[in-house]
């Protein structure tokens, strides 16, 4: 098995990267790694998400067998989100980016800064 860069426009790992590696999948990855959690609880955990963008984005980590959905018979039916194996193997990955950010972010800030400096005016 190769693990070169495969950059091609239909390469498979490209449009799997592009499905993950996006902040709500890292978002709601992160909110689940704890427990299951209800539609409506991941929501109110991530501020700014819209219902719409919520729903695309759990519907393509099921598709791709990262989170599980369950249907809860309640009134009103309820549908929980729990993390898959392989869902919890991106956690570590995840993590190690998000420390990233902030121990790179200073650096990063003073990037930006040089660079608007720089533009004109």
């Amino acid at each position: 098995m190769s693990f070169g860069p495969c950059f091609s426009i239909d390469c498979p790992n490209r449009a799997l990267f592009a499905e993950i590696a996006d902040k709500w999948s890292m978002m709601i990855l992160t909110v689940l790694e704890e427990q299951p959690r209800r539609f409506n609880d991941i929501k109110r955990l991530l501020e700014g998400i819209s219902q719409k963008s919520l729903t695309q984005t759990l519907r393509r980590l099921e598709r791709n067998g990262i989170v599980t959905r369950e249907v809860i018979s309640s009134s009103p039916v309820a549908v929980q989100y729990e993390l898959t194996e392989m869902g919890r193997s991106l956690l570590q990955p995840y993590k190690a980016l998000y420390r990233w950010t902030i121990e790179k972010m200073p650096e990063v800030n003073e990037a930006r800064d040089a660079f608007d400096q720089r533009q004109p005016a």
